[in-house]
């Protein structure tokens, strides 16, 4: 497993300085063409630049030993850098909608030789970078998001190439503001879900496809058990769901008993609906029973 960390934490490394390479060759080739939709792409490389290193150091922090401080670890930087990197994408998408209106009331003249052969070095770039993360990109929702970006990246740059074609077949110059306008679009669709997702974990949200009241009820079902309550589910990180609750179970049982139906439950909970970290607490008749809560 460490072996595996270290693999991705190098190809990371090695995506991070492709992304800067990309990011100024385009920053310079856009300037000298007039293209907006190169800046564009430069300005997408670089996010998903931050979103490497974001990644790269989210990655290494995941991986932390717990403390007595952080009970709960280090998992949560992932889903963090993962909400950044999607204000910064926003943020960057808004700007460059913005920039590719003013270029249709003020049209530039563009030289489609760079802005052709700074997207070609961006799809190479880009390509061998996505090549780089494939392997890693279920790890998590952090690498994902870099990886899905990378994706991005390689398409826009493809869309900036099929600009330059097209700039020098017809003087079409009106494409280049409306490639811009295509990759703000596409960056918009993407980061808006992955914006989504990280906000819901970081606001502990339960995972849609978990109901409680399902799961109340799927519990309740068990033998002594008269009802599932004080549920409350939310996700550490993007893989690691948590669940905790009351049980109140019919009668006063022993202890031994009770262990009983805590496992049958907790088997439930991992089996049925994919809970790994699961917390427990047994009532008897509306009062908290001698044992406290049993996680597992």
């Amino acid at each position: 497993m460490a072996h595996n960390h270290m693999h991705t934490h190098q190809r990371l490394g090695i995506t991070i300085a492709l992304n800067v390479i990309i990011t100024l060759a385009q920053v310079i080739g856009g300037l000298i063409s007039g293209s907006l939709a190169l800046i564009s792409d430069a300005l997408h490389n670089l996010s998903d630049g931050v979103a490497v290193v974001l990644a790269y150091v989210a990655d290494r922090l995941g991986h932390r030993e717990r403390t007595a401080k952080s009970t709960f670890g280090f998992k949560r930087a992932e889903i963090l850098a993962a909400f950044i990197n999607a204000l910064i994408l926003i943020a960057i998408s808004f700007y460059l909608m913005v920039e590719a209106i003013k270029r249709y009331v003020d049209p530039h003249v563009i030289d489609f030789r760079w802005m052709f052969w700074m997207g070609l070095l961006g799809l190479v770039a880009n390509g061998f970078s996505v090549f780089l993360l494939h392997a890693d990109q279920h790890r998590n929702l952090n690498i994902r998001a870099a990886y899905l970006h990378l994706v991005g990246d390689a398409l826009t740059s493809l869309a900036v190439i099929a600009g330059s074609v097209c700039i020098w077949l017809w003087d079409w110059y009106w494409i280049d503001p409306t490639v811009t306008l295509m990759i703000s679009l596409y960056l918009l669709f993407h980061t808006y879900k992955l914006l989504k997702e990280s906000t819901e974990i970081l606001m502990q949200f339960a995972p849609d496809h978990l109901v409680p009241a399902e799961i109340a009820a799927r519990l309740a079902r068990q033998e002594a058990v008269e009802r599932v309550y004080h549920i409350h589910i939310w996700r550490l990180t993007d893989k690691t769901i948590h669940f905790e609750g009351h049980v109140v179970i019919q009668h006063d049982l022993k202890l031994s008993e009770t262990e009983a139906i805590n496992q049958e439950l907790t088997h439930i909970l991992k089996d049925e609906f994919g809970i790994e970290h699961i917390t427990l607490q047994f009532e008897c008749n509306g009062a908290q029973h001698h044992q406290g809560p049993v996680s597992h």
